[in-house]
């Protein structure tokens, strides 16, 4: 008795999509098998046949086809071996549900069998009980294996069904296929042995299955081997792929490092040498002051002597010329003698010397080396491998970032600026504005200087400093992944994100209607269900809340969906900014030029006009954010600006 059951492998290739046409998706029929071991239908594989060629759809495996046709490819008698037990199952008589005898017609002369209750494996004929006690009790057919035909459709007897099986063939109908054709490698039947293979060398199935199974067993070994080292190679393709990311995260990182440290040198270079150009203004301005005082006074006392000479020689008489000829000689003699400037030195003119090699466009301050790696980089050498060149820039922009903080305040002849090839590489001048006294007045005048180049001298390294410099940390990319999900019925339209726990991103798609959940590297994780016909505009993550608008409404939901409270906004606004405060239990959201603060149980906190009441209405903020130190930043659409303000709304 066979134990009631199939092995696993049969059962799941008589349930599973085994037995289907890849082509026309229906059950196979009169299977043919390609060399690259794809089955079809012959007449499918008639429709693909072009030009004498055959592609395999699967594969893309381009097969020639033979002379005959493509009926002339292998028969897969494995298939059609589980197509037997697949049919067999079908029920029989479409009128009655129930299948007939095939003996009763045969035997009785009736025009239709009595119902079938039995089944015999051998030769596959389903049997009334009459039949079949008298199948049993046959010479011929006694030792037929009959089963219950319930038994046999419910898959007990599949695995006994496959060893009675026999493949016929298909010139000689009825004939089993028993014996192998050696020299031509094909199965024939009792009649075909005897035709054109008679003087061929031939042996039994079984026989020649045990002298062909070894080989087949060491070869299919073989591609197992393969599969491994193809898994192992696809494994080490990741992983190399995932280091060259994480490597150019890494040198994009130090690039930025490098350019922020050289450009806030380069900043405080000019902030000190432009310092020192005012202090030398200053210095000159205050010199030359001094100076035309002293030359006014002297002009003044030398215009009113010569005057008084002038009027005494034309008007007056003979002796009053001579009674004051003495004074006036002497007076004229002193003024004559002493200098008429006092001793002084020329302005020194500031010059601006820029050693070429930092600022030149033909010299390249990143410089970046590829070396090919046997093996992956160990963690301790994974910030040091193919940045030789990035490495050494930053302590030569330093350099030379130094030694123009040296030169710049020196005066410095004009030959050493007269070179025209170094005048093509000069930055743009910059213009500064001193005041000249002259007289009492006030003049103002335009100092222009050149920027060349910076010479290359050691500095120790500074790090940046943001806080009140002005600058702000460059963003480094890392990569980008697609947000569109299988199930999306539309194309994504991302309205807001917002950080989810420590390792997630919180992804608002108002098109799909959707909160969507995806790691840092772009795997994704999930949604946070929203209500149905809620399309998420703007989403921010509170401690164990998710805040999102849509629908001029204001939600609070858990992560798993359920909604613990909703507000009414303005209809007025198309879109409403949410955005959560650092303490993470409120969340503010803005509403029709102002910004309401909401606690996580619902109440309003606090309601501001970003600007005071003067400009309410003229602000609409489509990007609020918020700052550790409780002050509040929204793009204002209306006024094409940015505003920062406190929680009072100054």
């Amino acid at each position: 008795m066979v134990s009631k059951g199939s092995s696993p492998s049969l059962l799941e290739a008589l349930s599973s999509d085994f037995l289907a046409c890849k082509i026309c998706l229906e059950q196979l029929h009169t299977p043919k098998t390609l060399p690259c071991l794809h089955t079809y239908c012959q007449d499918c594989l008639a429709q693909l046949a072009i030009c004498g060629q055959v592609r395999c759809p699967e594969c893309r495996e381009t097969v020639p086809v033979p002379s005959e046709g493509v009926a002339a490819f292998k028969t897969n008698f494995f298939v059609n071996g589980l197509l037997d037990l697949v049919k067999a199952r079908a029920p029989g008589d479409l009128h009655s549900g129930k299948p007939a005898c095939a003996l009763c017609p045969l035997v009785g002369g009736k025009s239709s069998g009595g119902p079938a209750t039995a089944r015999c494996l051998d030769c596959a004929d389903d049997l009334c009980q009459a039949c079949a006690d008298g199948h049993r009790c046959s010479r011929q057919t006694h030792s037929h294996r009959v089963v219950d035909l319930v038994g046999y459709r419910a898959g007990w007897y599949d695995e006994e069904a496959r060893e009675r099986q026999a493949s016929h063939c298909p010139q000689h109908p009825g004939e089993a296929l028993c014996f192998l054709c050696q020299p031509c490698s094909q199965l024939l039947c009792r009649d075909c042995r005897l035709g054109p293979h008679l003087d061929h060398p031939c042996l039994p199935l079984a026989e020649a299955v045990r002298a062909r199974k070894p080989g087949l067993e060491e070869l299919l070994a073989g591609v197992d081997s393969n599969l491994v080292e193809l898994e192992a190679t696809r494994v080490a393709e990741k992983e190399a792929l995932a280091q060259l990311r994480e490597q150019a995260a890494s040198v994009g990182t130090q690039v930025e490092e490098a350019a922020e440290r050289i450009l806030k040198s380069l900043l405080a270079q000019k902030q000190e040498v432009l310092g020192q150009l005012r202090a030398h203004v200053e210095a000159a301005e205050e010199a030359t002051r001094e100076r035309l005082a002293k030359i006014e006074s002297q002009e003044q006392v030398a215009k009113a002597a010569a005057a008084f000479a002038r009027r005494v020689l034309s008007l007056g008489l003979e002796a009053e010329i001579l009674s004051l000829e003495g004074a006036i000689t002497q007076r004229l003699r002193q003024l004559q003698g002493s200098p008429w400037t006092p001793r002084s030195a020329h302005c020194v003119l500031p010059q601006l010397e820029l050693h070429p090699g930092l600022l030149d466009k033909n010299c390249h301050l990143f410089r970046l080396s590829f070396e090919k790696k046997e093996q992956a980089p160990k963690a301790s050498e994974k910030g040091s491998t193919g940045t030789q060149g990035e490495d050494e820039t930053p302590s030569q922009g330093e350099d030379e970032a130094k030694a123009g903080k040296q030169s710049g305040g020196q005066p410095v002849s004009k030959a050493g600026a007269s070179n025209p090839k170094e005048d093509k590489a000069q930055t743009p001048q910059e213009d500064e504005e001193v005041q000249i006294e002259r007289g009492g007045r006030l003049k103002k005048k335009k100092f222009k200087g050149r920027c060349k180049s910076i010479s290359r001298e050691s500095s120790p390294i500074l790090r940046p400093n943001l806080e009140g410099s002005g600058l702000l940390p460059k963003p480094v990319f890392s990569w980008s992944f697609p947000t569109r999900m299988p199930g999306d019925k539309r194309s994504p339209r991302i309205t807001g994100l917002c950080p989810f726990g420590p390792q997630e991103i919180l992804v608002a798609d108002e098109q799909n209607r959707a909160l969507k959940r995806f790691s840092l590297n772009g795997d994704y994780k999930g949604t946070v269900p929203v209500p149905e016909g809620c399309s998420p505009c703007s989403v921010a993550a509170l401690q164990s809340a998710v805040a999102f608008s849509a629908n001029a409404r204001l939600y609070l939901v858990n992560p798993e969906g359920d909604v613990q409270w909703r507000r009414s906004l303005s209809l007025a606004q198309s879109s409403h900014a949410v955005a959560a405060m650092p303490c993470g239990d409120r969340v503010a959201v803005s509403v029709a030029g102002h910004v309401e603060v909401y606690k996580k149980d619902g109440s309003l906190a606090t309601r501001f006009i970003p600007g005071g009441k003067a400009s309410r209405g003229q602000r609409a903020l489509v990007f609020l954010t918020t700052s550790l130190q409780g002050n509040f930043v929204g793009s204002d659409w209306q006024q094409n600006s940015v505003v920062v303000c406190d929680g009072l709304g100054q």
